[in-house]
């Protein structure tokens, strides 16, 4: 009995050894949107991540980047890459929303929208061709607020960066996602825009198939499940739809 007793040890000491000498699969190199910077970390901690302007990303991954996975805030980069042979077909794996944004102090007196037209208001947007700043752009355009244009004093690479401004009162407004005003709290205050304004925002995740895909698909299956979606969720991103 103490013979079999010892053999079983034994044989669970060795099992234990080769588990312990098996690679780990290695952690994804993940291009993904600046608004992402927060949440995608707590989902897939050992991953290795670059957060910038999505256009920024594209065109680094067209040069040969060594991304596994892309991660867009829209799915037109995305889809544009796949179309070119770069990535797999683009899945939508979450939403977001835009929004307003005024400093706390609210010095220009901004209270709607239409506001940002007023002359004399410095406001900073995106770039066109930044997700943000497109959506940016469409918002203006349905709500006829065109004009607001002129009062643009900068126009930024990423949406952390029209953040960033405006919550250090160098401009009166800016359009962000309504996720990146979580992250300045008591920074800035938020303006929603009308329905008949808002764009709709969908993120849109590929493999990026010449490097790691093994890597790149584990990473993707780690967002869709149950588990990375409710992490969206905390970050204020809004579900798929089905």
């Amino acid at each position: 009995m103490r013979l079999a007793v010892l053999a079983a040890a034994l044989v669970a000491a060795v099992c234990v050894a080769v588990a312990a000498a098996q690679p780990t699969a290695p952690p994804a190199t993940v291009y993904a949107a600046a608004s992402l910077s927060d949440a995608f970390p707590k989902i897939a901690p050992r991953a290795h991540f670059s957060f910038a302007g999505s256009n920024a990303l594209a065109a680094q991954i067209r040069q040969g980047a060594p991304a596994d996975v892309f991660a867009s805030a829209n799915v037109k980069l995305p889809f544009a890459l796949y179309g070119e042979g770069f990535c797999s077909r683009p899945v939508v794996f979450t939403r977001n929303s835009l929004v307003l944004i005024v400093p706390s102090s609210n010095p220009a007196h901004i209270h709607r929208i239409s506001d940002v037209t007023r002359k004399g208001v410095k406001l900073v947007i995106a770039a066109k061709g930044v997700p943000v700043g497109d959506y940016t752009l469409q918002v203006l355009s349905k709500l006829h607020l065109a004009r607001a244009l002129s009062n643009v004093v900068s126009r930024e690479t990423d949406v952390r960066e029209v953040l960033a401004k405006v919550a250090l009162d160098e401009a009166d407004a800016g359009f962000v996602y309504s996720t990146d005003t979580r992250t300045v709290p008591g920074k800035v205050k938020t303006l929603a825009i009308p329905a008949r304004g808002r764009p709709n925002i969908e993120y849109g995740i590929c493999v990026v198939l010449r490097n790691d895909r093994t890597a790149g698909h584990n990473f993707v299956r780690r967002i869709l499940s149950p588990a990375g979606q409710r992490i969206l969720l905390r970050y204020g991103f809004l579900p798929r739809r089905p």
